[in-house]
């Protein structure tokens, strides 16, 4: 892995606050994710399960947790399986973890080889009566592929149709919105990365480059620094790409007077970082454009100080909107009428920001957190207002990502990264 060994308390820490939500007599299975095939004998590139790695820091393909708290033999009740290596494997594929080094990096003390699977699950199966099994229910999951888990709990469910299954993810859930100090530190380093890319691009965005050269040099920035490359498929959006919202072809010249929408974050040790910058593609804004510019900045400042412990998120949304609605009427794309007919399900506001301001982030992008619950410290929203004019041929968004305090406005996690109109054109003019 290119990221610096984590404190194993992190995960020592994690299956703590698991075990501790499980019922009596149950244990919790916990597969790697698949290395997914292209063709012929490509892959792609391998992303663990984050359930896996939230709760044991491994970070290799065909690895399974079992999490058994009540099992007898206190050896059990922790275990990691791992495919065996060798000096083979070694030369071929370089050294996987031998159970000396998963310890160290799980803190799991008991670790077999994979191929003492089932006659290890077969004895613990006996102890037990309810299996927990690791399932996506992210309300944005859209996943058509049958990966590693669902093959295995299949597997299960025929095994054993006799034990009682419960669900691992609403435990989770709950757990990974809530950061622990270690993770706080890990999503800082990935938004620094993020920081070096976009003060990279500053001194060489200028009219006639093309939007994947600017993807190129995030790239290299993120890569020089730890970083596997982008937490997500990256927008670069010039002119009125920047009005479709999931723009990521980035295959246009960015021209003269036109701004360009970035909406980008490095990943560090598998922990996202989501940054949204619209910059100016000759290095100045024009009146119209920094107008736009500074009423979305005044909208993310003022919704980011409503990120407080208690803040149920659809009431804070209702708030966004509010805000934007009056600076979209300072900037004339409203009038009093249109909000006066607005539909209720659909305000006038959704016509220039049709999207939420904040999701979860952590492991994931869009990371696990249960919305209808009140936020808590120490979890991390991104706030993403923006506002898209297709008539006027430019879209601008501004984000930023921020950590939940116990007291107080948010802590920035991206207070570094430059936002203001006068400080951007003065770095790119520098």
């Amino acid at each position: 892995m290119k990221y610096h060994p984590i404190n194993n308390e992190l995960f020592i820490s994690n299956r703590a606050n698991f075990t501790a939500q499980m019922k009596p007599k149950s244990l919790a299975v916990f597969n790697s994710n698949d290395i997914y095939p292209i063709g012929a004998d490509s892959t792609m590139p391998f992303q663990q399960d984050r359930n896996i790695f939230y709760l044991s820091g491994v970070d290799q393909e065909s690895s399974i947790l079992v999490l058994f708290p009540d099992c007898p033999n206190p050896k059990h009740r922790e275990i990691l399986f791992l495919t065996e290596t060798n000096e083979h494997i070694a030369v071929w594929e370089g050294a996987k973890l031998d159970k000396d080094k998963a310890i160290k990096t799980s803190g799991i003390k008991t670790v077999y080889w994979l191929q003492d699977f089932e006659r290890v699950f077969k004895e613990i199966m006996t102890q037990c009566d309810t299996v927990y099994i690791n399932t996506n229910e992210h309300y944005r999951a859209n996943v058509e592929t049958e990966t590693r888990e669902d093959r295995f709990n299949k597997w299960l469910r025929e095994k054993y149709p006799a034990h009682s299954v419960a669900k691992s993810n609403p435990i989770l859930q709950r757990l990974r919105s809530v950061k622990h100090e270690i993770e706080l530190d890990l999503i800082q380093k990935a938004c620094n990365i993020t920081e070096k890319g976009f003060r990279r691009i500053l001194n060489f965005v200028k009219p006639g480059v093309m939007e994947y050269n600017i993807e190129a040099e995030f790239m290299h920035e993120f890569l020089n620094n730890r970083s596997k490359g982008f937490a997500y498929t990256p927008i670069v959006a010039s002119g009125n790409n920047a009005n479709v919202l999931h723009y990521i072809e980035n295959n246009q010249e960015c021209k003269a007077g036109d701004l360009i929408l970035l909406d980008i974050g490095a990943e560090y040790a598998n922990y996202a970082s989501d940054m949204s910058r619209t910059i100016p593609v000759s290095g100045k804004f024009s009146d119209r454009q920094k107008q736009v510019y500074n009423a979305i900045n005044r909208v993310k400042n003022e919704a980011t100080k409503m990120l407080i412990p208690g803040t149920i998120w659809a009431d804070y949304h209702v708030e966004v909107g509010k805000i934007m609605t009056s600076e979209l009427l300072g900037l004339g794309l409203l009038d009093k009428a249109d909000v006066q007919n607005e539909n209720p399900d659909w305000p006038a506001y959704k016509k220039y920001f049709m999207h939420g301001t904040s999701h979860n982030m952590g492991l994931d992008t869009h990371d696990y957190g249960i919305l209808t619950e009140p936020m808590q410290a120490n979890m991390v929203f991104t706030v993403e207002p923006g506002i898209y004019i297709l008539e006027e041929g430019f879209g601008i968004r501004l984000e930023d990502d921020v950590v939940i305090q116990e007291q107080g406005e948010p802590f920035n996690l991206m207070r570094n990264i430059p936002i203001e109109a006068d400080e951007i054109e003065d770095l790119m003019n520098a």
